[in-house]
C-alpha cells in the first residue's frame, strides 16, 4: 500500500531524528514542515501526530512541536516499556517459530555480520529483531514495537556518535536464536530482555573515551 503524504513527511522527519540531524529540542514549525514537502497544513499536522505516537516528538505548552528529548530518563523509559514488551512478544512467538522464521533470522545475523556502516548495522538490527517477534502475530503490539524500535535506533546512533562505532559480533542475538531452537522460551526471553537492558547501561557508563561503542 502506497504510503500517504503524512506518512512520507513523518518517516523522512524521523529519519532525520534517528540519525541525529535534528537535535533533541529543536522546533518543529508546521508552516516550514508543510512549505518543504510542498504540502498543506493538514498532511504535516497528521505526520507530528504520527512523530509523537513513535516518541520522536513532543508537544511543549507554549513552545509549540519539538524534537523529543534524549535524556537519562526518557532513555530509560524507551529500555524499560520495550524490554517489557518485546519479552512478552517472544513468549507468545516462541512457539509458533518453524524453520522459515530461523532462515530469516539467519539472514539478519549474517547482515549484521557484514555491516561497515552503523547505517547497516542498524537496519539489520532491526530487521532480527522484528522477524524475531513476528510469529507473535499480535498487530497491535508489533506496532508499538516498531515503534520502540525506531526510539531505540536513535538512541543507539546517539551513543555511536560520541564513542564511534565498530562492527559487533551479533553474539547476543545468536544465543537468543540458540535457545529458540533449543525450545529453550524462558532462557531466550532472560537473554532478549538483558540485551535490550544492555543500551541503558552503555548510555549510562558513555564518558566519550571509550574503545568504540559495540551494540
Amino acid at each position: 500500500m502506497a504510503e500517504t503524504v503524512a506518512e512520507r513527511i513523518a518517516r523522512i522527519i524521523g529519519e532525520r531524528i534517528v540519525a541525529g540531524d535534528l537535535a533533541a529540542g529543536q522546533p518543529l514549525r508546521q508552516d516550514r514542515i508543510a512549505e518543504e514537502f510542498e504540502a498543506s497544513h493538514v498532511p504535516a499536522r497528521e505526520a507530528f501526530q504520527l512523530l509523537r505516537a513513535q516518541g520522536l516528538v513532543v508537544n511543549e505548552p507554549r513552545r509549540g512541536m519539538r524534537v523529543a528529548p534524549l535524556d537519562p530518563l526518557s532513555i530509560q523509559e524507551t529500555v524499560e516499556i520495550r524490554a517489557s514488551l518485546e519479552t512478552l512478544a517472544l513468549k507468545f512467538a516462541a512457539p509458533r517459530m518453524g524453520a522459515a522464521t530461523f532462515e530469516r533470522l539467519e539472514l539478519a545475523l549474517t547482515a549484521g555480520d557484514y555491516a561497515k556502516t552503523i547505517e547497516e548495522w542498524e537496519r539489520s538490527n532491526r530487521a532480527f529483531h522484528r522477524e524475531l517477534l513476528a510469529p507473535c502475530r499480535m498487530p497491535k503490539l508489533l506496532s508499538m514495537l516498531d515503534d520502540l524500535q525506531l526510539a531505540t535506533s536513535r538512541i543507539i546512533f546517539s551513543v555511536a556518535r560520541g564513542e564511534g562505532w565498530r562492527p559487533g559480533s551479533g553474539h547476543a542475538h545468536r544465543q537468543i536464536v540458540d535457545a529458540l531452537k533449543k525450545r529453550d522460551t524462558a532462557k531466550a526471553v532472560a537473554l532478549l530482555d538483558a540485551h535490550i537492558r544492555r543500551l541503558e547501561r552503555a548510555t549510562g557508563d558513555s564518558n566519550g573515551t571509550t574503545n568504540g561503542f559495540k551494540p
